[in-house]
């Protein structure tokens, strides 16, 4: 542990340890898969950052966001910690250099996202690094009960064949039991070492404003706390509106939400992260994994839809340890509407046996049948058949299986964002150029309409649905135009 300190202090600038970041990395470096559990804030990327320095080769890092790779990627580079990450739009010619560099430059962090693990000439390569350390960043997003689902994360266990004297890390501030559970099952960890730390955030006053005018408490706030702040909003119309009218008082304002294309959410995150701009406005697609110290405010202006999702948002705020604050701004009306909204969804006794009834009218399972078998399940055809409300019944479904009642096993496709770069007329003539891939092509075309506009999700099982062909080849085809763009 002593040479990990002595990194510690020449990296990082840091006298000691945080409780229990010590036991954490003594873990990892004993060679323990290793679970942490730590706040938001907690210096979670030290875990897996020091233990790698101690050990020799490199710490393959699998990573959600693009913008978190950069960032954590950016302060390696700033201590002269050799780091790469391997984002999306990268040409196969630079992801070659950049492995090549990775293999022979002596680098010692490699960031990947778990989509980058589907490639099979990218594990190729990786199986050929000397890998010491697999860390696994935001791992509830492995779990199908966690908040941030990501169907990707479920191969990153694949690595545990290739590397199997390898120990993992997994590290999330955001984990119920059962996403705890989940994460530990999923990853496959050995025996894991399980950390805990508490989630009290001493430096951060939480306070509950009710009042009809928002805006004129925001601008109270921002001019009392002139230092950089998060705004919370519903939804993109609401982060425009907010932007303007703050732009329009005198603020500088940043906005960022999931209809930006990418460049623009690049460019606005600068804009904040160096202080160009005070106030990032932003959805709730905003804030994952996003590491800025010197945070003053978080302020939320509607009700979050749960606690997990307000304790990760307010916990961006006083990561420097300084005092901050966070504040939830409520009209009379917001607590009577979001009441309604969740009563709504929320399934009773009755339809409970509703559900479960109609269950097993929909398999034809007969009293005292069906135990331990497994059918093919389509909620959103079950829902139609019997005109039941998709999200109630959804909820009532996951209740029945955390009672044990039944067992819940989704297949989810992987879902990707694109956005056609080409006018129209130039695509047509590509297709003409390329007819094997014209189905393909008109079916993204047909079903998401707004492809050339903004980035969109596309789901690939139905794009392949649709083209009548298979998923990987609407992989193929979408790797083949990004390549030529």
């Amino acid at each position: 542990m002593s040479e990990a300190l002595q990194i510690l202090r020449k990296y990082w600038k840091y006298d000691r340890f945080r409780i229990p970041q010590d036991a954490i990395i003594q873990s990892v470096l004993d060679g323990k898969d290793t679970f942490a559990l730590l706040p938001t804030g907690g210096g979670k990327s030290i875990c897996f950052q020091v233990p790698a320095m101690v050990l020799p080769g490199i710490c393959l890092v699998i990573s959600p966001l693009v913008a978190l790779m950069k960032d954590q990627v950016q302060n390696l580079q700033k201590r002269d910690i050799k780091a790469i990450a391997l984002t999306g739009g990268i040409p196969t010619d630079e992801l070659i250099d950049l492995l090549d560099n990775c293999q022979f430059g002596n680098y010692k962090f490699l960031y990947v996202s778990p989509e980058r693990l589907q490639s099979e000439w990218v594990v190729e390569r990786i199986k050929s690094l000397p890998i010491s350390l697999i860390a696994v960043d935001e791992a509830h997003c492995i779990s199908q009960w966690g908040h941030d689902f990501r169907p990707a994360y479920l191969k990153v266990s694949d690595l545990k064949d290739f590397f199997p004297k390898v120990p993992f890390i997994a590290l999330t501030a955001s984990a119920t039991p059962k996403v705890q559970e989940d994460i530990c099952k999923e990853l496959r960890l050995d025996q894991p070492a399980i950390f805990k730390s508490s989630f009290t955030r001493p430096n951060i006053a939480y306070m509950v404003f009710e009042t009809e005018d928002k805006l004129y408490r925001v601008q109270q706030i921002l001019t009392k706390n002139q230092e950089s702040s998060i705004i919370y909003v519903r939804n993109r119309k609401a982060c425009h509106d907010m932007a303007s009218q703050l732009n329009s008082l005198g603020f500088t304002t940043a906005y960022y939400h999931g209809g930006l294309p990418s460049k623009d959410k690049e460019q606005q995150m600068q804009r904040w992260l160096n202080n160009t701009a005070q106030v990032m406005i932003a959805t709730n697609a905003f804030g994952m994994g996003i590491d800025k110290p010197d945070v003053k405010t978080v302020i939320h202006t509607q009700l979050p839809d749960n606690l997990e999702n307000y304790y990760q948002e307010a916990g961006r705020a006083g990561r420097n340890g300084a005092k901050a604050f966070a504040v939830l701004l409520v009209a009379p009306s917001d607590i009577a509407t979001s009441k309604s909204q969740f009563i709504e969804v929320l399934p009773d006794k009755d339809y409970l046996k509703t559900v479960y009834r109609k269950l097993n009218n929909y398999f034809q399972i007969a009293y005292g049948e069906g135990y331990n078998e497994t059918f093919a399940f389509n909620l959103n055809r079950f829902c139609a058949q019997y005109q039941l409300p998709v999200l109630k019944t959804f909820n009532a479904l996951q209740f029945l299986d955390r009672q044990g009642v039944l067992s819940l096993s989704a297949n989810f496709s992987e879902k990707i964002s694109i956005q056609f770069l080409l006018p129209s007329k130039e695509i047509i003539r590509y297709i003409s150029l390329n007819k094997s891939h014209e189905d393909i092509i008109v079916s993204i075309l047909r079903n998401y309409p707004g492809v050339y506009d903004m980035e969109v999700g596309i789901n690939t099982h139905l794009i392949a649905r649709k083209a009548n062909t298979s998923e990987d080849k609407v992989h193929y085809v979408l790797n083949i135009l990004q390549e030529k763009a």
